[in-house]
C-alpha cells in the first residue's frame, strides 16, 4: 500500500508546433475529485484518439523517477522535473514499474482501478521538456509510468491510500513488458504469452498481434518525433 501524494488535472490548450492541443500541464487538486469510467472529472486530453478513454483513464508516474531525470540535467522551463512533469494524474513514492503487474487491481479512495498498460511516450514530452529526443529517452529508460482502467467509479483525494487487492498476473511486471517490448521486440514466444493476458489493453494487444503477423516492429517515429512546423 502506498499513499497518493497528489492528484493532478489539466485543461486542453494549444501546445504543439502547429497548435496541436494538449493537457499535459496538470495542476494539483486540493480536495476530493470524482473518478469516472473515462477518467477524473475535469481532466482533459489533447488527443482523444491516443489519450484518455476507458483504457487510459488515469496516468500514474512514479515520483521515484524524478531524481533519475534530474541527474541527467533534464529541465522544464529551467526547473528540475517534479510532480506533474510527465502529465501524470497520480503522484506517489515507493511504487515503480518493477512493483506493478499488468492487471493489478487497486482500491483508490472510493474507487477501484486496474492496471491496463504501460505508457507509450509521445512527442508532447519533447515539447514539454524542450528536448526533441525526450520521448525516446523516456522510452529507452523504461521509466514510462502506466495507466489504469476504472472498475468502480468513486471519489478520490490527496492522501488516500492506494492498496493492491488482487494480482492475477504476477509473472508480468510492467518492467518485464517494457524490456521485452522495446529491447526484444520480436521475441515471438514472449509476445504470444503476453497476448494471452486478457487484462492488457486492447491497443497493446493489437500491436502485439500485428508484430506476430508481420514479423516486424511498428514505426515509432510518428509517435516519438515532434511534427514539423507547417
Amino acid at each position: 500500500m502506498t499513499t497518493i501524494e497528489e492528484i493532478r488535472c489539466g485543461r486542453r490548450v494549444p501546445f504543439g508546433p502547429n497548435g496541436e492541443p494538449s493537457a499535459i500541464a496538470k495542476e494539483p487538486a486540493d480536495q476530493a475529485v470524482e473518478l469516472l469510467a473515462n477518467g477524473i472529472a475535469g481532466d482533459e486530453q489533447g488527443d482523444i484518439r491516443h489519450h484518455g478513454g476507458v483504457e487510459k483513464a488515469v496516468h500514474h508516474y512514479p515520483a521515484d523517477h524524478y531524481a533519475y531525470w534530474c541527474e541527467r540535467q533534464v529541465h522544464i522551463d529551467g526547473r528540475e522535473p517534479g510532480p506533474g512533469a510527465f502529465g501524470e494524474n497520480l503522484v506517489t513514492h515507493g511504487l515503480t514499474e518493477a512493483d506493478v503487474c499488468i492487471g493489478d487491481i487497486y482500491c483508490l479512495g472510493q474507487a477501484t482501478v486496474c492496471v491496463s498498460q504501460p505508457r507509450q511516450p509521445c512527442w508532447r514530452l519533447n515539447v514539454r521538456f524542450g528536448d526533441p529526443d525526450m520521448a525516446r529517452k523516456v522510452q529507452q529508460s523504461q521509466r514510462t509510468g502506466w495507466y489504469y482502467r476504472v472498475l468502480e467509479p468513486g471519489f478520490i483525494a490527496p492522501g488516500d491510500p492506494l492498496e493492491r487487492i488482487e494480482r492475477p498476473h504476477p509473472d508480468w511486471p510492467l518492467s518485464r513488458i517494457l524490456e521485452m517490448f522495446y529491447d526484444d521486440p520480436l521475441n515471438r514466444e514472449a509476445l504470444s504469452d503476453l497476448l494471452a493476458v486478457e487484462a492488457l489493453a486492447e491497443s497493446w494487444r493489437g500491436l502485439i498481434g500485428r508484430r506476430l503477423e508481420k514479423n516486424e516492429v511498428e514505426r515509432w517515429a510518428p509517435r516519438l518525433d515532434t511534427p514539423a512546423k507547417a
